[in-house]
């Protein structure tokens, strides 16, 4: 009887584990946003225990996370800000050189470009890692004349969320445009975001603070940082977000250490 019952456990056993392999990837950031209030998924009520991300900012719009998996991202990376050993993962956009490289350091494995090819939008959603990647696409303007007759490039910049130990992280971009609501329902929650606030070359400070203030993402994390006063963006969100300034250029955070009030927190850097 037991030689029995074990045989049919392991049968069960042997048909469930490639069904489980090959389940589709999906997001479970937009699974929390679609769900009623305070229901987590069950993957992410798993991975809340587990230990903390880092993240370090190296620099213009340049910040590494290190998941507890041992996976070393970089986003909008151009291999001119680098903090510690090199990435596994590089995300890049390409309105200026100092967000992509088209000659990347070839031990880089994955590489994902922000911007499709023959005018297709970029389509990422993979996981790597313990992390799972995904992108929104923006439009971003043309900076020199051609015969197009616009002044945009259509789905020319992405917004990369990342989905790692029960936080969904997203870097803006070099982000020209305001959201809309369909942009919005793409990017699902965030508890982290990265925002650039140089005023000027991306969108101006009041655009970028509506945006962020309607993500309402747990922590702000500012790049692009050369053009404007910090201060000036602070005037801005200030009202509705905490100030958390830092002398260290890296955190470490997990889900249950998010801060109960939004903050920007502001980590040493250019």
């Amino acid at each position: 009887m037991w030689r029995l019952v074990s045989a049919i456990l392991a049968l069960l056993g042997a048909s469930l584990a490639p069904a489980t392999a090959q389940q589709p990837q999906r997001s479970e950031c937009l699974a929390m946003a679609n769900a009623a209030p305070r229901v987590l998924p069950v993957a992410f009520r798993q991975a809340a225990n587990a230990a903390e991300v880092e993240i370090t900012y190296a620099g213009h719009s340049t910040y590494f996370i290190d998941t507890p998996g041992g996976l070393r991202i970089a986003t909008d990376y151009s291999g001119a800000y680098q903090v510690g050993r090199l990435p596994d993962v590089v995300t890049m956009n390409r309105a200026h050189s100092t967000h992509y490289s088209l000659y990347p350091d070839k031990r880089i494995p994955h590489v994902l470009h922000g911007w499709g090819e023959d005018g297709k939008p970029a389509v990422i959603s993979e996981r790597i890692g313990d992390t799972f990647i995904r992108n929104v696409t923006t439009d971003i303007r043309r900076y020199f004349g051609d015969d197009s007759g616009t002044d945009m490039i259509r789905d020319g910049n992405s917004i990369f969320i990342f989905e790692v130990a029960g936080l969904c992280i997203g870097h803006l971009g070099h982000l020209h445009h305001k959201l809309d609501d369909s942009h919005f329902a793409q990017i699902g929650r965030l508890d982290i975001v990265m925002v650039p606030i140089d005023g000027t070359y991306t969108m101006s400070l009041d655009g970028i603070s509506e945006i962020t203030k309607r993500l309402r993402a747990s922590v702000v994390l500012p790049m692009h940082r050369f053009a404007t006063p910090l201060d000036d963006f602070m005037r801005r969100i200030g009202r509705d977000f905490e100030i958390d300034r830092r002398l260290e250029r890296s955190l470490r955070i997990s889900r249950d250490s998010l801060p109960g009030t939004p903050t920007v927190i502001i980590l040493d850097g250019v």
